[in-house]
């Protein structure tokens, strides 16, 4: 009988080592980084362009999809023939009310890309995201994307008239301080300072 369990436990012992021979050995799995580590090694906001191509970009067309809804009804917008392509949001596969809700949206969220520090001006001066008046006025931007997206729920369209009111009066409160700039204040070189 010993003979028999001796002969069991080196054929067992030959297929493990058989087996351990013919698996390829891999590394110890790395242990996952607390939760502060891993936080900190996500890449953090990245600003890529300046102050004035983000509004060029973003908030300039996403506002003026929103404004159309002042006199327009968006349901009435006809559909491109290529709704997938279309480079006119009202006109796209998502058209009409809905892409006054996007483009509100869209305005809401870009608040957040103009506290993004690092970012500058395109005359070269930081944006100035440490000041209460500059975030007073991005939260008003904020507020405004926010009550078009609730009106445009709605689809009606003198709630839309009063949102877009709201949404000029937040443009405008900005852009009168760190804006527009005449000579006598400056000129485009003074633009992000509320001299």
């Amino acid at each position: 009988m010993l003979g028999k369990t001796t002969f069991a436990l080196a054929a067992v012992a030959s297929a493990a080592a058989l087996v351990a021979a013919c698996t390829p050995s891999q590394p110890p799995a790395a242990a996952s980084p607390p939760p502060a580590q891993a936080a900190a090694a996500r890449p953090q906001s990245q600003v890529h362009g300046d102050l004035r191509q983000v509004m060029r970009g973003i908030l300039f067309p996403n506002s003026n999809v929103v404004f159309l809804a002042q006199g327009t009804d968006p349901a009435t917008v006809p559909k491109d023939a290529d709704g997938t392509t279309s480079v006119n949001p009202l006109a796209s596969v998502y058209g009409g009310w809905e892409a006054i809700e996007n483009s509100s949206i869209a305005l809401a969220e870009a608040a957040n890309l103009l506290t993004i520090p690092g970012r500058t001006c395109a005359n070269g001066k930081p944006v100035p995201v440490q000041n209460a008046d500059w975030q007073r006025f991005v939260q008003g931007l904020r507020d405004a994307g926010l009550a078009s997206y609730k009106a445009a729920q709605t689809k009606d369209m003198d709630k839309m008239l009063d949102a877009a009111d709201t949404l000029t009066n937040a443009c405008s409160e900005c852009h009168d301080v760190y804006r527009e700039k005449t000579e006598q204040r400056g000129g485009d070189a003074a633009r992000c300072t509320a001299q």
